[in-house]
């Protein structure tokens, strides 16, 4: 494909090697989440006594991944092919990679194990798989391999793996991020935020599973981790710390931005007037930050994104067919899938003749863990009016309590 990108070789060490490739023709990850600059499906090679290929990629760069692993292994074989994650986007070429060097042997988890057949045949790679648990090691000679289980992060036969003399962690999907390697850096060094990508990857991947999350970060915390090696986006080295610490706030669903995320859905523009003026009264009344959203036409991840990082919301939404315009219906629902907890959230509704968006906004956000709704629920008639102003006065005053 034309619009795969190597990464020049790169390194971690003399020891680890970079053979991931950029996907920069790539639209739509997992065939939904916008892409404005590809994305880095991220491959390395430890060269030791025994030499390990850590995990494979997409099969839309297999040319480029290919021919980097080639000369990554400068006519040198292979031992162990380790398997982080099934996933299609880092699996897909495993068969290849088997087939190609006979001694090879598969290094996964007992369950990824189980799935190999679910995607390359009931007897996948037969006698050849070394099945790998908690606190289990492999010596490759000067390195050492040691994995550690990270089921629903973010499926639930994934696993990382810590290299003990270099202290990398090869972490899966953990800490990774949307965007191409050659437009945000190898090492992130033209990553102005790397958390504003990285966040909505989270969220939208594996935001469900704070749980897990919290759970890998408890262990990774005993680790001396000096550099953290992700499935997707840059090889992480620098103020570890930060990135750690935003991964507590996430996967514990704590506020990372204090303010407002305002999220209009709006049929003719009237609910659009009115969540505009809202967002004006906010800014008013002294809110540190106001965030908006048209669910009609933004990126609805970016949405869900902004929904966890605030920790007050409020939906503005069009009444439609005697239910919820389906563009707020699709963005509470996208809240509920990835378990959106611990939050206040002010709604207002508009409806001609029968409103009915309230209704059923309220039935959604009511059977989510400690949401609070909050009082008065605004009812706008077609346009927005003067006689509706105190009306949003006092839901701004509500959620800013």
């Amino acid at each position: 494909m034309s619009g795969q990108k190597c990464i020049n070789m790169k390194t971690i060490s003399d020891s680890i090697i970079y053979i991931g490739a950029d996907d920069l023709d790539l639209d739509l990850f997992e065939s939904q989440y916008m892409l404005e600059e590809g994305m880095a499906y991220n491959s390395y090679l430890i060269k030791d006594e025994k030499t390990a290929i850590m995990d494979t990629v997409d099969a839309r760069c297999a040319g480029q991944w290919k021919q980097n692993l080639s000369e990554a292994l400068a006519g040198s074989q292979p031992d162990y092919l380790v398997v982080h994650h099934m996933e299609p986007d880092h699996s897909a070429l495993i068969a290849w990679a088997m087939q190609t060097y006979p001694q090879l042997t598969l290094v996964a988890s007992a369950k990824a194990i189980q799935m190999l057949g679910q995607f390359f045949g009931t007897e996948a790679f037969e006698g050849r798989t070394l099945a790998v648990k908690e606190g289990d090691t492999l010596p490759l000679g000067a390195h050492t391999l040691t994995f550690y289980a990270a089921p629903m992060v973010h499926w639930p036969e994934v696993m990382v793996s810590f290299e003990q003399s270099e202290k990398v962690l090869f972490s899966a999907d953990a800490f990774g991020k949307f965007g191409a390697l050659s437009k945000c850096g190898f090492f992130g060094e033209e990553d102005d935020d790397w958390a504003c990508e990285a966040r909505r990857y989270y969220f939208n991947i594996c935001g469900k599973y704070g749980t897990p999350v919290q759970t890998l970060l408890r262990k990774v915390s005993t680790l001396p981790v000096k550099i953290i090696a992700p499935l997707h986006g840059p090889i992480l080295r620098k103020d570890l710390k930060e990135y750690l610490d935003l991964y507590n706030i996430w996967s514990s669903y704590g506020v990372e931005t204090e303010g407002v995320f305002v999220a209009v859905a709006s049929i003719h523009g009237g609910t659009l007037e009115a969540a505009e003026k809202l967002v004006d009264i906010l800014k008013a009344k002294g809110c540190p930050k106001v965030a908006f959203s048209d669910l009609t036409r933004d990126d609805q991840a970016e949405a869900v994104e902004d929904a966890f990082r605030y920790g007050k919301l409020i939906v503005c939404a069009a009444s439609y067919d005697g239910g919820l315009f389906p563009p707020a219906f699709s963005f509470i629902h996208h809240l509920q899938d990835k378990a959106w907890q611990k939050r206040r959230v002010g709604l207002v509704e508009n409806g001609s003749w029968a409103p009915s968006a309230g209704r059923v906004m309220k039935e959604l956000f009511s059977g989510m863990k400690e949401v609070e709704i909050v009082e008065p629920l605004v009812t706008i008639r077609s346009r927005m009016k003067d006689s509706d102003l105190p009306a949003l006065e006092a839901l701004a005053e509500a959620i800013l309590a």
